[in-house]
């Protein structure tokens, strides 16, 4: 059976201590017929000149370097790879996570069994060095739109798309704080589903100082998407706002 492209997107920006291992871990992905598309944004530290003496070292032809001349943050900066995309499926990779070697092509296998368009994996917390820390993130077999409202479960690093079943400008992220979680509520509104491959595929690295790390701004992002994206109404929002905080305390005991 013909294995179809996959391509890899990774926003980076002053991401030089995590980089390499990010790059190699695609590169050691038992799934080979990929492209990983590095979208820098400004960065002002060496991120750009460890890619491309990364890219210079193996020659592979596979791994390419866009970089912006705008700011365009995170959201921006993956919309700017989705475009150049070219391959069947499309994922995420965040520039100082990690994956298990074969989330690649259990992932493929895995939509193609269950002939999807939106699925996402299991996943654990790691520390800076990338070691694991023990504390898994086990997901359910389909999410819907109402049960993502109230379950920020979905992580980046974890998704992928079928493109042959969703448009990229569905999957384009908007120019909000917690745009990813804006983008897959945008999507399952739209009818769409998740589906959950409930394996530890990808290993999220615990950074000081990173957004997510902030747990008051997290509050506010989420209230934000609930009130001035999805403009639920204040007991629709408080309803779910409950259960999105008892899940995301679960997610980390």
């Amino acid at each position: 059976m013909k294995k179809e492209l996959v391509s890899i997107i990774v926003p980076v920006y002053n991401a030089e201590k995590f980089i390499i291992e990010t790059m190699e871990t695609v590169r050691k992905q038992t799934y080979t017929n990929w492209e990983l598309i590095l979208v820098d944004d400004i960065s002002t530290d060496k991120s750009c000149q460890l890619i491309e003496k990364y890219q210079k070292k193996y020659s592979d032809k596979r791994i390419s370097l866009i970089k912006l001349k705008k700011k365009a943050l995170a959201a921006g900066a993956r919309n700017a790879g989705v475009k150049k995309a070219k391959g069947r499926y499309i994922c995420f990779l965040d520039a100082d996570d990690l994956w298990d070697k074969h989330k690649l092509e259990k992932q493929v296998a895995f939509m193609n069994t269950h002939n999807c368009a939106f699925s996402y994996t299991g996943y654990e917390f790691a520390d800076s060095s990338g070691k694991p820390l023990g504390t898994k993130v086990y997901i359910k077999e389909i999410l819907t739109y109402k049960q993502a409202l109230k379950n920020t479960t979905i992580w980046t690093t974890t998704v992928m798309f079928d493109m042959k079943k969703i448009t990229k400008k569905l999957i384009e992220m908007p120019n909000v704080k917690s745009e990813d979680t804006a983008c897959w509520w945008k999507i399952l509104r739209n009818g769409y589903k998740a589906y959950g491959l409930n394996e530890i595929l990808s290993y999220y690295r615990r950074s000081e100082g990173t957004l997510s790390a902030n747990k008051l701004e997290a509050i506010k992002r989420i209230w934000n998407l609930y009130r001035n994206v999805e403009n639920l109404n204040i007991f629709y929002s408080i309803y779910n706002f409950c259960y999105y905080a008892m899940n995301a305390v679960k997610r980390r005991i």
